[in-house]
């Protein structure tokens, strides 16, 4: 067994609800763009049209949005592209004609056309023809990147409806769509290793998902109810047809070029490094990237800042790497030099980010790969990379990657991280002298000779006092000129307008976490109500990207509002009651329960009851 497997099992035999990925993923991490489109889709509006990149959700959303409605529905398919009005054929007599067609569709109030970018050209004209007459809304479904008919692509350039650009799903929101299709919450770090492969095709991360539950590699994390998925990538057939442009590659050479980035990439961009003429191919396949001076070095680059080539897809090198046999892999796993080198220069960068108070960046791939992998992560870098992920509010990750760094062996820095990960989190208290020395930080490589932290460390041990709401105990320790200290002397004054100015500061650094709790002071100390609602809004929205965050500045601020009902649910369950006890108190069905607890964690932010208790008893949790 290795070391990552020591780390994740447990003595006793877990494994996920295996139901739950033959049932329909629930619908989450698009509640804002629902909204959107079933406003569109009220009487006297046009309708919209909805774009984005294959897998991103289109389709679910359309069907969500339309859900209990009278609604007609066509779509285009690539086999009948040829044949006029071959989309609309369920709603249509034979042999019609286009203005027959579009009398015929008058009377319909709403119409959802799914993958209109395959509409034959009749049908394209018909869907322009109904949208000019406006009486039937529109609900329109394209993908990015794909041509499709002029006349469906006027719908949006020439302004007849409206276009909703959709993005792939944040990791957060996927973390909540892969707990449903596993049965049980992932770790972080499996989820940013998903979500990184799959790149917001939510097709393929299902496909993914089942493939690991079905081969028994997700195992359970100690001392938490998450599941990890640490080592091989399982090359399902669905997966072989979807990287066949790397797998089934006719050219050996190309092949081999692009085997050997799989087991070392970045390598270097020289003629004695690789055949040029086959990069050109690869790259003008879409298969290479090359970066130029100065991009970030990693597993095999050999010189900082000379232009490097890497696979394009992240998905791509666990492919191949599946795909070679042993003795291959044996072969190409010896030309990767050693990791330490990259592994000091991400560390050395994301310490400078934290002592030029800059988190917005933090690109490390050679501790992404060690994880995947499975293989053991330093103490010192896991630690500095947990520190990294703290300040940036992502404290989920932080408490991940500091047990990678304790897989191998106890350690004081890893220990700190992973204590100071749980009071953000509301799991350990936020007071007294412990914590708030863990609250910092400091690292002990860091202290002078009497143990003492200094430089950039000391002023995060100093700030927490302003975080702690005492900032007068702070100004004579924060450098006079920074964020650090101007947030400082904003508490200490009750300036609202200076906290929403730190706040926008903390933010554009990186540090969410910060600006959350700075825009939550800027709340209580506002004298015009519109800006305190506002600093109120802002700092909610901050809030619920930071994982889970309890602290002492958060206090009071509520990340959604309750209606009545949710509000008697919520207060019972945060109690200890469970859903049938909480169902025979209030004359309920289970189930009603049941949709109730769901409603109010999306709108309080919270993922399990385990955080009910903290937010109920906040005074502003007030009824809608």
């Amino acid at each position: 067994m290795t070391t990552i497997e020591q780390h994740v099992r447990t003595p006793h035999v877990r494994t996920p609800h295996t139901r739950s990925l033959r049932l329909p993923w629930p619908f989450t991490g698009r509640e804002e763009e629902l909204e959107l489109v079933r406003r569109s889709l009220t009487a006297g509006r046009p309708g919209i049209v909805v774009t984005g990149p294959a897998g991103c959700g289109r389709t679910r959303l359309a069907a969500e949005a339309v859900r209990g409605t009278d609604c007609a529905r066509v779509a285009g398919t690539p086999e009948t592209r040829a044949t006029a009005f071959a989309a609309f054929a369920p709603l249509l007599p034979e042999d019609v004609t286009l203005h027959r067609a579009v009398q015929l569709l008058s009377g319909v109030r709403l119409l959802l056309v799914d993958d209109a970018h395959l509409l034959d050209d009749a049908s394209a004209a018909l869907l322009h023809h109904l949208a000019v007459q406006g009486r039937t809304r529109l609900l329109v479904v394209v993908t990015d990147g794909t041509p499709a008919p002029s006349a469906v692509a006027r719908l949006w350039t020439a302004e007849l409806l409206p276009r909703l650009a959709l993005a792939p799903l944040p990791a957060e929101d996927t973390a909540q769509l892969l707990a449903a299709g596993a049965g049980g919450p992932l770790e972080p770090l499996t989820v940013n290793r998903l979500h990184r492969l799959c790149r917001g095709d939510l097709r393929l991360l299902r496909d993914l998902l089942g493939a690991v539950r079905d081969e028994g590699l997700l195992t359970p994390v100690p001392d938490t109810e998450e599941w990890a998925w640490r080592g091989r990538l399982p090359l399902t057939p669905s997966l072989r047809e979807r990287t066949a442009p790397v797998l089934a590659r006719p050219c050996p050479d190309e092949r081999e070029t692009l085997d050997r980035l799989a087991f070392a990439e970045p390598l270097p961009l020289s003629a004695s490094t690789f055949d040029l003429h086959v990069l050109e191919h690869l790259e003008a396949d879409g298969l290479i990237e090359v970066a130029g001076p100065g991009a970030e070095s990693g597993a095999g680059a050999a010189e900082e800042h000379e232009p490097t080539v890497r696979l394009a897809h992240p998905l791509h090198g666990p492919v191949l790497r599946a795909a070679a046999g042993r003795l291959r892999a044996r072969r190409l796993a010896g030309t990767r030099g050693s990791l330490k080198g990259a592994l000091d220069a991400e560390a050395a960068a994301l310490l400078r980010g934290i002592e030029h108070a800059d988190v917005r960046t933090g690109r490390t791939p050679v501790g992404e790969w060690l994880v995947a992998e499975g293989e053991p992560v330093p103490h010192g870098y896991a630690a500095v990379r947990a520190r990294f992920s703290r300040l940036r509010g992502e404290l989920r990750e932080a408490a991940a990657w500091a047990r990678e760094g304790l897989v191998s062996g106890d350690d004081d820095a890893c220990r700190r991280e992973l204590a100071s990960a749980a009071i953000q989190s509301g799991e350990a208290e936020f007071t007294g002298p412990a914590s708030r020395e863990v609250l910092g930080g400091a690292d002990p490589a860091e202290a002078d000779p009497t143990g003492r932290p200094h430089g950039a460390f000391a002023t995060y041990l100093a700030y927490d006092a302003v975080r702690l709401g005492e900032p007068e105990r702070a100004l004579g320790h924060l450098p006079p000129d920074g964020v650090f200290a101007r947030h400082a002397r904003a508490l200490a004054r009750s300036d609202g307008p200076a906290l929403d100015r730190v706040a926008e500061e903390w933010e554009a650094r990186g540090f969410l976490l910060f600006a959350a709790e700075a825009y939550a002071q800027a709340v209580r100390v506002h004298r015009d109500p519109t800006s305190a609602r506002t600093a109120r809004t802002r700092a909610v929205a901050l809030a619920r990207r930071c994982q889970g965050a309890r602290t002492p500045a958060l206090s009071g601020l509520v990340l959604g509002e309750l209606t009545a009902r949710q509000r008697q649910v919520v207060t019972l369950a945060a109690a200890g009651l469970s859903n049938r006890q909480i169902a025979e108190r209030l004359t309920l069905s289970v189930r009603t329960v049941g949709n109730h607890l769901y409603s109010a964690y999306t709108r309080l932010g919270a993922s399990d009851r385990g955080a009910l208790p903290w937010l109920v008893e906040l005074p502003d949790a007030q009824p809608a």
